[in-house]
């Protein structure tokens, strides 16, 4: 007869929820399953679901609702990007599905990019890229697609083989695997009209820079925690920039995300002075 901890393992490995079902043809029987659920060992979120007790709540959420994570809340589960990860949750369902959800969420429905599988709680990452395209704005959508690809989560070349959507067509069209953070691709789409070739993470001097305008005007942004070790650092690689001939013009955070007319204009200024040209 298999043990509890041997159930509660299984689960833990499988992501800690999943269907009964699976539970049971794994060997467990359904009476050491309700005994289990019955002494708190582990919960039953919804009928035909179990989850460990420290299982991650959204997925507890999602098993208990019947929906799947997805969009921008699944992006932000995944480490990527995401513009503003407050707000209402995001989940996907099938379209005629009748699914009641007792607080505030955005809810995605029609025929995915990607078949789901009956047991999954989260979208595959291009259902989650297609809802993003759809949802957020296209500055906002670009910049989570190029997280994604730069966290090598998918390619250009697998990405361009589906029927996307326009809003989705578009932002993959634009969309470069360089960009670390959204800070980057925000500043190559907002100053795309200088028509003046800019190029993100790129390698001088031993680092790398957030972008490049021209041959020598370097753009650098400073994180919403730039203290430390990290500034000192930059601070070093600046001044080793500027001994190289580079210009160096560095925005922060608040800069770029709540006043960027004024750091533009920093750049424009810079731009008009020649100095993104070599000498």
């Amino acid at each position: 007869m298999r043990t509890v901890d041997e159930l509660i393992r299984l689960l833990s490995d499988r992501g800690g929820v999943v269907r009964t079902v699976v539970v049971t043809e794994s060997g467990f029987s359904r009476r050491a399953v309700d005994r289990a659920v019955r002494d708190g060992l582990i919960t039953r979120p919804r009928r035909g679901w179990l989850a460990t007790k420290d299982a991650e709540r959204t997925l507890v959420t999602a098993a208990r609702l019947g929906v799947v994570l997805t969009c921008r809340t699944q992006a932000g589960l995944l480490g990527l990007w995401v513009h503003d990860s407050t707000g209402a949750p995001h989940f996907a369902v099938p379209r005629h599905a009748a699914v009641r959800i007792p607080f505030e969420a955005r809810v995605h429905r029609g025929k995915p990019i990607v078949p789901r599988h009956p047991d999954a709680l989260v979208d595959p990452i291009e259902n989650v890229l297609a809802y993003v395209a759809e949802c957020e704005p296209f500055e906002h959508a670009l910049a989570t697609w190029e997280s994604a690809l730069n966290r090598s989560l998918v390619t250009l070349e697998a990405l361009r083989g589906y029927s996307w959507k326009p809003a989705a067509r578009r932002v993959l069209d634009h969309a470069v695997p360089f960009s670390d953070a959204g800070l980057e691709t925000y500043l190559r789409v907002r100053l795309r009209w200088l028509r003046i070739g800019i190029r993100v993470q790129i390698w001088i001097a031993g680092h790398r820079v957030d972008g490049l305008i021209g041959d020598r005007l370097v753009i650098q942004i400073d994180g919403s925690h730039h203290v430390g070790a990290q500034r000192s650092e930059d601070i070093r690689h600046d001044a080793e920039l500027r001994l190289m001939g580079y210009h160096v013009v560095r925005l922060s955070y608040t800069q770029v995300m709540f006043d960027w007319p004024a750091a533009q204009d920093l750049i424009m200024r810079a731009v008009a002075q020649g100095l993104h040209r070599a000498a």
